[in-house]
């Protein structure tokens, strides 16, 4: 009897702490989506880059959350703050989703690549991984998502010339995919590495508290 009552503690005791962590894991991925989406009205345009492709730090919040709480919690993170972002979308929500595509492909990578050794040699690859990956997906994202949608405001030749303006080795869509997007992405997720790297260390040992 005594035995079958200390047997039935210890899975109750399991069971708790099982939904502890799953409350805990929730209430993180809100924060980083919550955080994720103020980060989003910060952007800044890069210089020689088309004038409508801005570097917004959402990134670094989602990137922290893959990194910390998984993977598919930042995918989770990245979607409500792209859902937030919908409702006062200038894109139909053309630009939201090139976006959670984008930073969810670069978190993921990073990731996924992270969790096989978590040291700082892994987390280094995932994000140059990362990076790669952010920089073919952000190409593929504006040459048959963001474009296409431009193009149905102004003629495309028009959007070009812009483009043109700033950077004199964008002459078409290929060329603009080429010395545009990806570049642009590649520089993007320089950047959201790079402050990532920076304040992972001290952002981890305040979430690791909640």
């Amino acid at each position: 009897m005594k035995e079958n009552t200390i047997e039935k503690n210890k899975k109750n005791a399991k069971s708790h702490l099982i939904k502890n962590k799953k409350v805990a894991v929730l209430t993180k991925t809100a924060l980083f989506a919550a955080i994720s989406a103020l980060l989003m009205y910060i952007e800044f345009p890069l210089p020689f880059m088309p004038p409508f492709l801005k570097v917004d730090l959402s990134g670094v919040a989602i990137l922290m959350a893959a990194f910390m709480i998984g993977p598919w919690n930042a995918v989770m993170a990245n979607a409500v703050k792209d859902l937030i972002h919908l409702m006062s979308t200038q894109t139909g929500g053309v630009g939201e989703l090139a976006d959670f595509l984008v930073i969810s492909a670069f978190a993921v990578t990073a990731a996924l690549i992270y969790d096989k050794h978590k040291d700082k040699k892994y987390a280094l690859l995932g994000i140059l991984c990362g990076m790669a990956v952010m920089t073919v997906t952000g190409a593929l994202a504006n040459k048959f998502m963001l474009i296409p949608f431009y193009a149905k405001v102004m003629p495309i030749d028009a959007i070009i010339s812009a483009c043109a303006k700033v950077n004199p080795f964008i002459g078409n869509i290929n060329t603009y995919v080429i010395f545009g997007a990806a570049p642009f992405n590649l520089i993007k997720g320089a950047i959201l590495s790079a402050i990532t790297w920076i304040l992972y260390k001290r952002v981890s040992n305040i979430i690791h508290k909640i």
